[in-house]
């Protein structure tokens, strides 16, 4: 080994990866509360021990090289197993402490706060670091090893991962009440065609299910309206954009105030399963596993918490 890395700090490498996360010193040095030039020397350092420039500016942004993403996945390693020594030291202590590096879809944002608000209640010392993605942001935190765990639909085949489907997650067609739409008993997927729907971006796994099933049952939309989120999608509907296809647990609240219709579709809901989503040659934290082993025992409980969630019956946790 260098003798030169030996002389890294853990500083420095804290320095780093803010830059790496932020892509700007400036903003680096606000989240740190260090001076620009602070962060700056730190960086000039590292550079100086690494023998190689870590960041290249182009026009007025910021880009990592080569180098700088070697050091960043040789940091987060090291930083992980830190963290992973630290809870080992609880736990032998007897107590779970830590943090929780969890990463969710967004349409999973409504109900995992509750799910991790139980597993705290039973390892109070623990706490959350929670990072809403999409889809396509999902498979590359995945593939960056960013995240402890992360909860997704749809997992990837192709990556070597392990996946524990826990709860179904219910997709359903909603509208503002008034639309024409509302006022018919039975609905069937072609009905919805005529009229404009409100669609995620690129890389939303609510988008990706939608489509693949549309193009199972044959249907197509000619009238699309792209939205970045589905609180946006939400808000759209209820000012009369069109209509959507949703996660239930997204509308709860609108569904039973009734600022949204769910529309009696003969072909819904689309139920596809979040699960939770490791890399299989990951190894855990303590914290990690206890909140894997939590959400595979505890399926009577994430019904419960479904049903209070929801107001409403919802179907069985998902199984293999």
């Amino acid at each position: 080994m260098r003798k030169s890395l030996m002389r890294m700090t853990l500083r420095q490498l804290q320095v780093f990866n803010e830059v790496c996360d932020l892509r700007s010193y400036s903003r680096a040095a606000e989240e740190m509360a260090l001076t620009q030039p602070a962060v700056s020397l730190q960086i000039r350092q590292l550079e100086e021990l690494i023998g190689q420039p870590l960041f290249d500016y182009v026009g007025k942004k910021l880009y990592l090289t080569e180098a700088a993403e070697a050091l960043q996945r040789a940091s987060r390693d090291i930083f992980g197993r830190l963290e992973s020594l630290d809870m080992q030291l609880s736990d032998m202590q007897g107590s779970l402490q830590g943090q929780l590096k969890l990463a969710i879809e967004s349409s999973a944002k409504y109900f995992v706060p509750h799910l991790f608000a139980a597993f705290k209640q039973r390892h109070p010392e623990v706490n959350l670091t929670l990072t809403v993605v999409n889809r396509a942001q999902a498979i590359r935190r995945l593939s960056d090893n960013r995240d402890d765990l992360i909860i997704m639909s749809m997992v990837p085949q192709d990556m070597g991962l392990e996946f524990l489907p826990f709860l179904n997650n219910p997709i359903v067609a909603v509208a503002p009440p008034g639309h024409p739409l509302t006022k018919l008993e039975q609905l069937r997927l072609q009905d919805l065609e005529p009229h404009t729907l409100l669609v995620r971006e690129q890389g939303s796994g609510t988008r990706k299910a939608c489509e693949e099933y549309f193009k199972d049952k044959r249907v197509h939309f000619t009238q699309t309206l792209e939205v970045a989120s589905a609180d946006a999608q939400r808000e759209c509907v209820i000012a009369g954009l069109g209509i959507a296809l949703l996660t239930r647990h997204a509308v709860n609240m609108e569904l039973a105030t009734g600022l949204l219709q769910e529309l009696p579709v003969e072909e819904l809901p689309l139920y596809r399963s979040w699960c939770v989503v490791q890399a299989k040659a990951k190894r855990q934290s303590p914290v990690a596993l206890a909140f894997h082993a939590f959400i595979r025992s505890e399926r009577a409980l994430i019904s419960t918490l479904v049903e209070r969630f929801s107001g409403s019956s919802l179907p069985p946790p998902a199984t293999r």
